[in-house]
């Protein structure tokens, strides 16, 4: 049993409510990945890769052909100049203003100090009597390798830093250029850093894996990682998988549901209990006040998040992982419990 949506762009209906777009008329560079149909093969595909190409396909992906996707700050912020927060926050809209990136991540924020605090914590529960090995996924611009490394080279015994080897997983051809050239700013890191542009997530890329202990870092990534999405449409039946499909009248997307089948989506929806509660209040009473009032649920899966850290747990069964991100996403829009935040930046303003 198929269905499909009538609405055009429902995937992010705040952008696509915003920005009027016609068949002739160009879009902005920074929007092109998002609206462009051209994602979209004659066949449907999953929500989850429709993001991945959007984000971090080679031709046309954000990440692969945007230099500045993150931000790199000049020089580190003056935090004993400020009187408390207010003041921060009045030099941090300074910054996003005078600049044209959408997002400087919090360990560019608060360099030295972000990448320093996880090199001292390595350095105080690791064994130092095994060389010290680093994975780092999505390290932006390398901020925070080479915040890690000068803290060891400066801080550790000297076998210690010597040894180690630190190799970020990157899958941008620009931020992986990034990476080599921040971190090559002091010489003798090269030496022990290196950059493997690919997907972290395909566990061929892993190759035998990794036996030994080691550290795998991952700072606002798992909120960058493509999601699916699930359907019902009321209270009580059945969640279908959202696939995007191109529209054969016009230039546009659309929605088409399909029965649970992707075998990720299916795990994910058990692990969270999603299915149970359906089951829990498919009652008479609640069946018949579901067809009298229907509510369409939507619900963002972290299928991304699942298939790496399953990727990692396989590759690395000895990893210690390092993990930050964002407890709750502001001002989201797009709708669906755990909906992603969707935003770019025209005429120096964040959207």
């Amino acid at each position: 049993m198929l269905s499909r949506s009538n609405s055009t762009g429902k995937l992010f209906p705040s952008i696509f409510n915003k920005l009027k777009v016609t068949p002739n008329e160009p879009l902005a560079p920074s929007f092109q990945a998002l609206f462009s149909t051209h994602i979209v093969g004659e066949n449907p595909i999953l929500v989850r890769d429709f993001i991945h190409s959007a984000l971090y396909d080679r031709n046309h992906g954000y990440f692969s052909q945007r230099s500045g996707a993150v931000g790199v700050l000049e020089r580190s912020i003056k935090f004993n100049q400020f009187e408390g927060r207010k003041a921060y926050m009045k030099q941090l809209d300074k910054i996003y203003k005078q600049s044209g990136i959408a997002w400087f991540t919090p360990v560019e924020l608060f360099k030295p100090w972000y990448a320093q605090g996880i090199a001292e914590a390595i350095l105080r529960t690791t064994n130092l009597s095994v060389p010290l090995k680093i994975y780092e996924i999505g390290g932006g611009s390398g901020t925070c390798a080479k915040g890690i490394m000068d803290y060891i080279m400066l801080n550790a015994p000297p076998r210690v830093y010597n040894s180690m080897t630190y190799t970020s997983v990157e899958i941008s051809p620009a931020l992986a250029e990034i990476q080599r050239q921040t971190v090559g700013e002091v010489r003798s890191h090269l030496a022990k850093f290196k950059v493997e542009q690919r997907d972290a997530m395909d566990r061929s890329g892993w190759g035998d894996g990794e036996q030994q202990p080691c550290w795998v870092i991952m700072l606002e990534v798992l909120d960058n990682l493509p999601h699916d999405l699930i359907y019902s449409e009321n209270q009580v039946s059945p969640w279908m998988e959202v696939w995007v499909e191109k529209q054969l009248d016009r230039e546009g997307l659309s929605e088409l549901y399909k029965p649970l089948q992707d075998s990720l989506i299916k795990r994910c929806v058990e692990i969270m209990e999603l299915d149970k509660n359906n089951t829990r209040h498919n009652t008479f009473v609640s069946t018949s006040w579901s067809k009298l009032f229907p509510k369409p649920r939507r619900s963002w899966l972290p299928t991304g998040c699942m298939k790496l850290l399953e990727v990692l747990h396989a590759a690395l069964p000895k990893m210690s992982l390092i993990a930050s991100d964002f407890s709750f996403l502001p001002d989201v829009k797009i709708p669906g419990e755990r909906a992603p935040l969707v935003s770019t930046k025209v005429a120096s303003l964040s959207l």
